[in-house]
């Protein structure tokens, strides 16, 4: 990637070529952003012996190229002419070497598939380490996924939220998404009581309580992340149930679902979490995992004419 330019948006390219879905949303982005698009392929290397040596045999670097160029050659067919289109081949690890080659772009793009179990597998734990791992934001896009909406669907955003006071990065990220796309953003909070409490012992008086008190937590924190200021019509849901099943539904009416990875305390342990995981596989639209902890990439949410924007129970 040229150092010199925009960051690009980045497209993974899998063994079996670049994902059109993908390679759509990724065009979309870049023309949106006035970056180029970047298709990166990793050809991976195996590891034989006690001393884990890379084998980087002139065969795999040959299919790599083939891939790669086959992939270049779909992408011309899509991408503008006013927008730069690069490559680049790597050999080794596919989940080190994606993270290590992704540094710096605006964002890296996954397309997932409907594949056989081994496969799928595969894919998903590609998905999964990019994901849990990579501090620039990446988007999970469904292989059946196309630009488009249905008959009388409005442009919609749906971020998933989950403690509002320490979802200010999701959330600038979410309000700016829907500001460049000129959407209405919907905030979504599910929640369950567990233990007896899931069983019916909270009033109904204790439920809408805990409702209220999240909506009018999230509604402050929409408020601090921008959404005045970009005149962004909000909506707020807070809802009893599965995070997971309630954003995957909502991902039926949207154009992107925004959702933060899990940062435990501890070092180890999954850092993509079961919500994303979840949603980033089953969701119907394109999914931006967003690093909770980085710090904004833009300052839209500062300026603007402060407008009055709209946020709705």
């Amino acid at each position: 990637m040229d150092e010199t330019s925009p960051p690009p948006v980045v497209v993974a390219v899998g063994g079996d070529g670049v994902g059109r879905a993908a390679l759509a949303f990724a065009v979309d982005e870049a023309v949106r952003a006035g970056c180029g698009v970047h298709l990166l392929h990793v050809a991976p290397a195996f590891v034989h012996g006690p001393d884990s040596i890379l084998v980087t045999s002139p065969e795999v670097q040959e299919r790599g190229r083939r891939v790669l160029n086959e992939a270049l050659e779909v992408a011309r067919q899509v991408v503008p002419s006013g927008t730069t289109l690069t490559s680049d081949l790597g050999v080794g690890p596919v989940v080190e070497s994606l993270r290590e080659a992704t540094r710096g772009a605006r964002m890296v793009v996954v397309e997932h598939r409907d594949l056989s179990r081994v496969h799928r597998l595969v894919s998903r734990s590609v998905t999964n380490g990019l994901g849990a791992h990579l501090r620039v934001p990446v988007v999970g896009v469904p292989a059946a996924w196309r630009p488009g909406r249905g008959p009388g669907q409005e442009p919609r955003v749906t971020v998933g939220v989950d403690v509002p006071v320490r979802s200010e990065r999701v959330l600038r990220t979410a309000v700016a998404e829907a500001a460049g796309r000129g959407a209405s953003l919907h905030a979504l909070h599910a929640w369950r009581l567990t233990g007896m409490y899931d069983g019916g012992v909270s009033t109904q008086e204790q439920v809408q309580d805990l409702a209220q008190r999240a909506a009018d937590e999230i509604r402050h924190a929409l408020g601090i992340a921008g959404v005045d200021a970009l005149d962004v019509e909000a909506t707020v849901e807070t809802r009893r149930g599965s995070p997971a099943e309630a954003l995957v539904e909502a991902s039926g009416a949207s154009d992107l679902l925004v959702v933060g990875r899990h940062d435990p305390l501890v070092p180890l342990g999954s850092h993509l979490g079961p919500v994303a995981r979840g949603v980033l596989h089953e969701a119907r639209c394109p999914v931006l995992l967003v690093d909770p902890h980085d710090p904004p990439g833009t300052d839209e949410a500062d300026g603007g004419d402060h407008r009055r924007g709209r946020v709705e129970t």
